[in-house]
């Protein structure tokens, strides 16, 4: 009896012992960060760092091509740098510790670029109002996507695990839109192998994808971080639930009044969140998306988001070109082009919230704004027509990035000089000239000292507009486009439009990058 019992111990305990060697000998293999996948796109032209996990004080080797890199981990991590890469491929990455090997194979070196923001961003494919030709055509070998999963966390994560895949109908179709036609023109224009991240949540305003350290450095974005932390105290789920059940009731009421009127029913108004479950609280998709990737060579961001913080437009002039400064400081690749799209004509969408955008870009160097004035949709926030997106920050990469002397931007209103009754308006990126779509000039209002805003009349001359109103004698300001959903036409040659603005607007400084 004693002997068996004494058998079966030993038996647990060999067992037990075997599990934990082996869970051991698990923790100690060499691994590689999630994008270093087969099927990878490495940068061209710059110092790539490869990194992953090992035991601590273990050797690693890292060869690829004709390069061999070692080092040491330390505290379980390890990273290396390869030299400027040519683009080309496909390769092998081959990682090596003491115990195994990890081999990466279909890796192709070319321009990497991320794609993120909100739900504009996160719009697939599939969803485009030119779905159908674009998935048929999206076969491309040397296009290769990576979705990173959806995470908020509050503390900064190291993996975000993801496959690497080619394009094709299947897989392009789940894709970003806006990434997407962004690669496949890229791919046209440069003929190198082109790497796409996207990394987007719908509905999430840019303090999410910001560090917390940039928050806690700003007097002004530090409120941020106080709002949420007083959100979070307040937070009673009884009185939320009881209030949202009061406003059910008159939403209901609301809805059928609507209907009797033969008009639009109002949106139903959202659930109450526990602030902190919310995907977009301060720093949580930084932590949990952005961090990730870092310090992966990449050759720039493109970047559309803007409509979860259209409430706090004057706020967004100092987050936005913060949350750009914030990225290339913890990227460590320096200022790396950032591209982004003006937010669409839509009825909720402020024009406080693009002249935000406007002044980022004229503030922030190496920075691109795509201006979609003539591509929204009054009552959808999505507008479907993605490919121009796409097509617009192509344009910028090739310019601001890779240095192609192109007109990438609609025109940019500069200064204004008031001769007589008249304004007269000179401009940046006008091409190869400006002209009014579709007839005559609008869109354009004036106003006298008084600051009443009245419609006016505008003229090219030149590569200038000219404005004026018989109600205004002496102008002192013009604006354009300065509405939710803006009417206006004004474009260069090259079919580009001009962003919305208002010369009553403090100057956001010059941008040396423009």
């Amino acid at each position: 009896m004693k002997t068996s019992f004494l058998k079966q111990t030993l038996r647990v305990l060999t067992i037990t012992a075997l599990l934990a060697a082996a869970a051991s000998a698990a923790c100690a293999e060499v691994k590689l960060n999630s994008l270093f996948s087969d099927g990878a796109v490495l940068q061209q032209g710059v110092a790539v760092p490869v990194w992953g996990t090992a035991r601590d004080g273990e050797r690693v080797t890292v060869k690829f091509q004709r390069q061999t890199l070692s080092t040491t981990a330390k505290d379980g991590r390890w990273l290396v740098k390869l030299k400027p890469l040519k683009a080309g491929g496909p390769y092998t990455l081959s990682v090596a510790g003491e115990d195994n090997t990890v081999i990466v194979s279909n890796v192709l070196v070319g321009e990497v670029w991320v794609g993120s923001g909100q739900s504009n961003m996160a719009f697939q494919l599939s969803r485009a109002a030119n779905a159908e030709a674009a998935i048929a055509g999206a076969t491309d070998p040397q296009l290769r996507l990576f979705t990173v999963p959806r995470n908020a966390t509050d503390n900064p994560l190291s993996d975000a695990p993801g496959a690497w895949v080619e394009s094709s109908p299947e897989t392009a179709a789940q894709f970003s839109a806006v990434a997407w036609f962004f690669g496949r023109d890229l791919r046209r224009a440069l003929k190198v192998p082109v790497g796409l991240i996207n990394s987007s949540v719908g509905g999430t305003p840019a303090e999410a994808w910001t560090s917390r350290a940039a928050l806690e450095a700003d007097p002004d974005l530090k409120q941020i971080l106080e709002r949420y932390a007083e959100s979070v105290r307040t937070h009673d789920p009884a009185a939320a639930a009881a209030r949202h059940n009061r406003a059910r009731a008159q939403h209901k009421a609301a809805v059928a009044r609507a209907k009797a009127a033969g008009e639009r029913a109002p949106q139903a108004p959202r659930a109450p969140r526990d602030p902190r479950q919310y995907q977009g609280r301060p720093c949580a998709l930084y932590n949990g998306m952005i961090a990730p990737l870092q310090p992966y060579a990449i050759a720039g961001v493109i970047w559309y988001q803007g409509e979860a913080n259209a409430g706090r437009a004057e706020e967004y002039r100092g987050l936005f070109p913060a949350m750009i400064q914030d990225w290339r400081r913890t990227w460590g690749q320096g200022a790396f082009p950032f591209l982004f799209v003006q937010i669409a004509p839509h009825e909720r969408m402020t024009p406080e919230i693009r002249e935000a955008q406007l002044l980022s870009w004229q503030k922030v160097r190496r920075s691109g704004m795509a201006v979609i004035t003539d591509i929204g949709n009054e009552t959808d926030i999505h507008p479907t027509k993605k490919e121009p997106v796409g097509a617009r920050l192509a344009l910028a990469a090739r310019a601001i990035a890779y240095g192609e002397k192109i007109t990438y931007s609609g025109p940019v209103y500069k200064a204004m000089k008031v001769e007589d009754t008249r304004a007269v308006l000179s401009f940046g990126h006008v091409g190869g000239g400006l002209v009014a779509e579709g007839g005559e000039l609008k869109g354009f209002t004036i106003a006298g000292a008084d600051g009443n805003f009245v419609p006016a009349a505008a003229v090219i001359e030149a590569d200038k507009v000219v404005v004026s109103s018989p109600s205004v004698a002496k102008p002192a300001a013009v604006r354009y486009g300065w509405a939710n959903t803006p009417d206006v036409n004004l474009f260069n040659r090259e079919g580009l439009p001009a962003t919305p603005f208002r010369t009553d607007v403090k100057s956001a400084g010059a941008n040396n990058g423009h």
